[in-house]
């Protein structure tokens, strides 16, 4: 497998590099960095530590200029655990409704979580001294981009507000090793609670602004438009731009498609927050929504990190649906249907998660 990835990766695209892992994947706390989400946009560009730099210009009052070394010994390092996922996560359940030509068919395993370790964003801004009238930080890194019409580098901005908090880094490593190519080295934006897209990988240059970056991955690419909407046509500011994380929630075990004996079984999965909201609860059902069992969640890795659940359920004999569905801490519920939250792009699919299972009487199953 490329890029040191296990091999039952769900591969989308070798060209650029973009895969999942299988949802079997994504039941610890952390995710292990072969089994990581990719998403890509253009190739991976070859960079090289000791040739690196790094530039904080625009509204700043003290441009600079930091290779890798005066990075780790200028700033203090931090580490945070946080939860990446991709905008796309879950497309295949919008798919199933009405096809979406020309997008990632992204399953549930474009998310993952993974200690980071870095220095903080707000305090290299801060160290470039940001003009009263800044209101947002953009990042632009040098893989190139053909979905862009004219091609050109990656970038997005966040608020300078999330750009200040203390849980935004510029990291270089993950899970305690050198970070991979394939996620950004050598130093790549961590925006936990915010879209993978805005978690901008190879960063080179930050330019802090009064506006939103203008970047096509930011003004065009991932904003959610209305069903009717043609993506092709749409422009610059159409539709509404996406930043923090709907809640979301999904079933990791058992798999789509598997056969199961009747009886009590345990369900696992995930569940996300975006945001400053935290998930408060989560049900189960094992017949397709006509009973619920309530979830045992574990404790969170870090307020950044997702929720894991379990569930003992009594699966009755016969083909089946399981279904999940969680409530963050402002008491708003996951919508039901992924129907009604069809967009031509295939954006935030945060419905019930849903897996369908065959459950054969005790004994049956060879």
């Amino acid at each position: 497998m490329a890029w040191d990835k296990r091999a039952d990766m769900v591969v989308h695209e070798v060209e650029p590099f973009n895969a999942e892992p299988p949802r079997s994947a994504l039941t610890g706390a952390l995710t292990d960095s072969s089994s990581f989400y990719v998403r890509n946009h253009g190739p991976v560009p070859e960079t090289r530590p000791g040739h690196w730099r790094l530039t904080v210009s625009g509204l700043v009052d003290h441009p600079l200029e930091l290779d890798l070394e005066q990075l780790r010994d200028r700033f203090e390092q931090h580490d945070v655990i946080a939860t990446l996922q991709c905008a796309g996560n879950r497309r295949a359940g919008l798919t199933a409704v009405r096809d979406i030509p020309g997008e990632i068919p992204w399953g549930p395993g474009a998310t993952s979580t993974a200690r980071w370790t870095g220095v903080r964003l707000a305090d290299v801004v801060q160290a470039a001294g940001p003009a009263a009238e800044a209101e947002h930080v953009a990042f632009e890194a040098p893989d190139v981009s053909g979905i862009a019409d004219p091609a050109q580098r990656f970038g997005g901005s966040i608020p300078i507000g999330k750009a200040r908090s203390p849980e935004v880094l510029l990291a270089w490593a993950m899970n305690g090793d050198p970070l991979p190519a394939v996620h950004g080295a050598p130093v790549r934006v961590v925006v936990p609670g915010y879209i993978g897209a805005r978690s901008v990988k190879w960063l080179e240059r930050i330019v802090v602004r009064e506006r939103p970056s203008d970047n096509f991955f930011q003004a065009t690419a991932y904003r959610l438009l209305p069903p009717e909407a043609d993506p092709g046509a749409a422009g610059p500011g159409d539709g509404i731009s996406l930043g923090p994380i709907a809640l979301t929630c999904d079933v990791t075990v058992p798999d789509d498609g598997a056969t199961l004996t009747a009886g009590a079984v345990t369900v696992r999965g995930y569940a996300f927050a975006g945001g400053t909201r935290r998930v408060a609860r989560v049900d189960v059902s094992p017949d397709g929504g006509r009973s619920w069992t309530r979830a045992r969640l574990d404790d969170p890795a870090g307020p950044w990190a997702w929720t894991l659940w379990h569930a003992v359920v009594d699966l009755p004999a016969g083909p089946g649906e399981i279904l999940a569905r969680a409530w963050d801490d402002t008491a708003a519920l996951q919508p039901e249907s992924a129907a009604a939250l069809w967009n031509p792009k295939g954006y935030v699919n945060n419905s019930w998660g849903r897996v369908r299972v065959t459950v054969e009487p005790p004994g049956q199953v060879g």
